[in-house]
């Protein structure tokens, strides 16, 4: 299941005192499973621009502590910058990441919106997706005036914050306003032309970009712009909507870039901009040799993208996640310039690198994992092997598959197999991350036996814990056995469907898979003895015992189809 993330963009309204920066931020940083971003603080502007992630709920928390802290150091009665401002938090967008849509991000803003003007005493707007009110989707017509003008709009119903509403006082005098919303996951990218035009890369920017060029007299690039009735310049809209771009030189790197905010991925995704400006370019007689990502990226952008490019190829795109988005990186030139480093540009391996303080069991070589197996420690043991073969049956599938999807003579096949190994590649991964779940199941039943037991209270409390995490321990292994038992549904298909020459392999998956169930069954059956509630122990064990039964006949009837091809 993907992970829920979203990302925190809140703007303070302070960019010259590093000590009140650094105390907001600490703010930020004690909520656990809150990865900080980037802290980029501007002089003129007197404004800091600081980028979070994590789950919803952790990065609410933080958010809220964040406006709040701002709100008690920073006075609005003496700020002075050059960024359009209202409050000592301006604004405090929430980005869906992975895993959550824009609508719920939504709700959250407004959730978060109602806790900082009941809690922290700012008043709220809501704008872009959060906005109770049309007009309110644009930030600008929450932020009208400015700070300056919050005693006139505090006044009036019709111009008042969303939550909050108060008339002006000391302590709105202090903290401004803030505005609280949703937004699609921005990308900045720049795409690297052959040329040292900027004028002919600002032409491309034009035919691609939403708002496009202006309408000239007779058609004639240096004519006259148009004008309409109301005096507004008519403007020949490009092929790219959500997407905002310009042409400029760099002088680092000799060329020049189309240079390019994409403010709404679900519209054009990065590789459809990508094919656009290519072919915009080739109308103009210039290339794009690569891609440059300014910021970070959701990693969906690049999974999207490599497999938009594998599709193109009619290749399989149920491959490994990593050779996935190397096809992304090659087919768009992202290390055309530098090095193009996936696990410093994609929030999600930022992230992901964060909190793996502890080796994971999938991380080691196979000699290393046998090695540890073979250790006198208990884990891993019998259910993370399990595990393991589960993944293993999956990955044979999977292979035949792709060996299948690439077979000559063929590719009109190739989206049937490329489908079944889009499945296999999700088994394999739910099987791998359980290897290490059911090394932690058992790891939290030491942890409840080593738990003090002096007194009674102690006692009742070790008790429960050790239940807790006994039952925990019994439904690991039992959801092993029930992915387990997905993987013959590839193995069959393929041993049926498959390339003949690897018929075998398909058949060495479902033996694995068969191993999988039985073993992780084993595991359910040992832990639920443990379980003091018996009428769920019996429910697990009934429950592994029909998987056991279907296994047994799943396995048997692949073997034959099998042998019968050898």
């Amino acid at each position: 299941m993907q992970k829920r993330l979203v990302e925190c963009v809140p703007n303070f309204s302070e960019g010259r005192n590093m000590g009140i920066i650094k105390e907001i931020t600490n703010e930020i940083e004690r909520v656990k499973g809150v990865r900080l971003l980037d802290v980029d603080p501007g002089d003129a502007t007197n404004r800091t621009v600081v980028t979070f992630v994590g789950e919803p709920e952790a990065v609410l928390e933080a958010a809220f502590l964040g406006v709040k802290k701002a709100g008690q150091l920073i006075d609005m009665r003496q700020h002075h910058g050059a960024h359009p401002r209202m409050g000592a938090t301006d604004v405090c967008p929430l980005i869906p990441v992975s895993g959550i849509t824009l609508e719920e991000c939504a709700e959250l803003a407004r959730k978060l919106a109602k806790r900082i003007a009941e809690e922290a005493k700012i008043p709220c707007y809501c704008y872009e997706a959060a906005a109770f009110k049309p007009e309110r989707q644009n930030l600008a017509v929450c932020r009208a005036g400015e700070y300056e003008a919050l005693p006139e709009k505090l006044s009036n119903p019709e111009k008042a914050p969303d939550f909050g509403a108060r008339p002006y006082d000391e302590g709105v005098a202090r903290t401004g306003c803030t505005a609280v919303g949703a937004r699609d996951f921005l990308i900045a990218v720049n795409y690297n032309l052959n040329t040292t035009s900027t004028r002919r890369a600002n032409a491309i920017a034009f035919d691609v970009r939403e708002k496009g060029r202006p309408k000239r007299e007779g058609g004639s690039p240096v004519g006259k712009p148009m004008k309409d009735e109301n005096g507004e310049t008519i403007m020949i809209p490009g092929t790219l909507k959500a997407t905002k771009a310009i042409g400029w030189f760099i002088d680092e790197y000799g060329v020049a870039q189309v240079s390019m905010n994409i403010t709404n991925i679900n519209v054009t995704p990065l590789h459809v901009a990508f094919d656009e400006v290519c072919r915009c370019a080739q109308n103009r007689g210039i290339r794009v040799t690569g891609t440059e990502i300014v910021g970070l990226m959701p990693k969906r952008t690049l999974i999207d993208a490599g497999k938009y490019f594998l599709e193109k190829q009619n290749r399989s795109t149920g491959i490994p996640e990593n050779d996935i988005i190397n096809i992304a990186v090659k087919s768009m030139g992202l290390d055309d310039l530098k090095p193009f480093n996936p696990r410093e540009k994609v929030i999600e391996y930022l992230l992901e690198d964060a909190n793996n303080t502890t080796k994971k069991l999938v991380d080691l070589t196979v000699k290393g994992f046998a090695e540890e197996t073979s250790r006198e420690s208990p884990a891993p043991g019998g259910g993370t092997i399990s595990a393991y073969m589960g993944a293993l049956g999956a990955a044979l599938g999977t292979m035949v598959a792709n060996l299948s999807s690439h077979k000559a003579g063929w590719d009109a096949r190739w989206n049937e197999f490329s489908a079944w190994a889009d499945k296999g590649q999700v088994l394999m991964t739910e099987l791998l991350h359980l290897v290490d779940e059911d090394t932690e199941a058992f790891n939290r039943i030491m942890e409840a036996f080593g738990m003090p037991k002096k007194t009674d209270e102690e006692k009742a409390a070790r008790s429960a814990a050790i239940q807790a995490a006994t039952l925990y321990a019994t439904q690991v292994p039992l959801q092993t056995m029930k992915a387990s038992f997905k993987a013959f549904d590839i193995c069959r298909a393929m041993a049926e469907e498959g390339n003949p020459n690897s018929v075998s392999d398909a058949g060495v998956g479902a033996l694995a898979a068969r191993a999988a169930v039985l073993g992780a069954g084993l595991n359910v059956k040992i832990n639920a003895g443990s379980l003091t509630d018996k009428a769920t122990a019996e429910k697990l064990i009934a429950e592994a015992n029909e998987l056991i039964e279907k296994a047994n006949v799943e396995e048997a009837e692949i073997i034959k189809i099998v042998e019968s091809k050898l």
